[in-house]
């Protein structure tokens, strides 16, 4: 826990609890739901792709708007709303078109909130950003609970569960939402500067592209998986229980990022867990029936996710310094999460209708080996010449 009594610690982990069991819910069984609607696997990749193309538009409409208010959690409350609005629509209709309004409408909403808590919660931390894995682990946790009880449930039940399951889910953040305290901030009118300035330097450049790369890789991943692994026989109880390793691997390493971090710096911490997602996608194209490598393959989620975003937090926080806290996270959300991840979510279904899954993963291995180089040549720390 955050040694910060000042910290609100509760109130900002309740928040990423219920956030990240949304997307344990959504992420690994969405793409069985519009399966089992009919959609092709060239449809389900447009409209994962849709979900997160929002993410390079929303966060910097919000962010901006947040920094020049000061008013982030406003734009929070305002957002968990509005998404929670936007996704009962899903009860209307089921066709290609009205999917794909639908989900272009709520992500826009949600895709806003997490860029805006995530800067919450790093001024609520002020000099103890090294605490932010602590909080954020409660996200973690959500997501395991959803997507482990959800797995045998969707065993048992129709996927048409699955819309009954998250829309109260959506109702649980916004009233986390209400519990936050807003943080103590001032409107940027009195500071002059451009983000500009910012984004001309180096290690920005390539923090962010290391990051858009890292999250296409992850796109097909992210959207295929599951689907991957019941065309090789696994149950749903199974899938569910291996997406959770995944995410249980990520706690341990956000439980270990405040000493990993000061010992083994940013970089170095980027590098490795680029160069272990490659091997990753690997073990994932070319083992597939093996459940012991598999496993292992889902061991190193703590590396290809849990350590590239606690290093990328932590550098975005240092290097988005001031009134830039909102914008910066917003663009780290919308270059990875939103442009890199649509990007990888699109261009995964066109290669598993073309080619299969095995070159999808390969491919995904291939870019990340990539983001690896970048972050070896490029990347450096504030403050640290490694």
């Amino acid at each position: 826990m955050v040694a910060n009594a000042s910290v609100p610690y509760w109130r900002l982990s309740m928040f990423y609890l219920f956030f990240f069991a949304s997307i344990g819910a959504f992420v690994p069984y969405w793409t069985l739901y519009l399966k089992s609607l009919g959609f092709s696997p060239a449809e389900i990749g447009e409209l994962m792709a849709i979900t997160l193309a929002t993410k390079i538009v929303a966060p910097n409409v919000w962010g901006w708007l947040a920094d020049h208010s000061g008013r982030r959690m406003l734009i929070v409350r305002v957002g968990t709303f509005c998404a929670l609005v936007a996704f009962s629509a899903v009860f209307i209709g089921q066709s290609y078109g009205w999917m794909a309004l639908v989900m272009c409408v709520f992500s826009f909403f949600w895709n806003a909130v997490l860029p805006q808590f995530e800067a919450t919660t790093m001024r609520h931390l002020g000099a103890h950003s090294h605490g932010y894995s602590a909080i954020r682990l409660w996200g973690s946790i959500g997501f395991i609970a959803a997507v482990m009880a959800l797995g045998p449930a969707l065993d048992k039940f129709d996927t048409g569960l699955l819309p009954q399951v998250i829309l109260p889910m959506l109702l649980a953040i916004f009233l986390a939402s209400l519990w936050v305290p807003e943080e103590r901030e001032s409107p940027i009118a009195h500071h002059h500067g451009s983000i500009l300035l910012v984004l001309r330097q180096p290690p920005v450049l390539a923090l962010l592209g290391v990051c858009f790369l890292m999250q296409l890789s992850h796109g097909p991943y992210y959207t295929f998986f599951t689907i991957y692994l019941e065309d090789h026989g696994y149950s749903r109880s199974l899938i569910g229980q291996l997406w959770g390793l995944g995410v249980m691997a990520e706690i341990v390493v956000f439980l270990f990022m405040a000493r990993l971090m000061p010992r083994l710096g940013a970089r170095r911490l980027m590098i490795g867990s680029l160069g272990l997602a490659s091997l990753r996608w690997v073990l994932i194209a070319l083992f597939p029936d093996q459940l012991a490598i598999i496993l292992f393959a889902q061991v190193l989620h703590a590396a290809s996710f849990g350590v590239c975003h606690a290093v990328a937090i932590h550098l975005i926080h240092r290097l988005f310094v001031g009134r830039f806290q909102g914008r910066g996270q917003a663009l780290y959300s919308s270059l990875s999460f939103g442009a890199g991840g649509a990007v990888g979510s699109f261009g995964s279904g066109y290669v598993w209708s073309h080619s299969g899954p095995a070159v999808m993963f390969l491919i995904a291995a291939g870019v990340s080996a990539v983001a690896c180089v970048v972050a070896w040549r490029y990347l450096t720390e504030p403050g640290h010449e490694d």
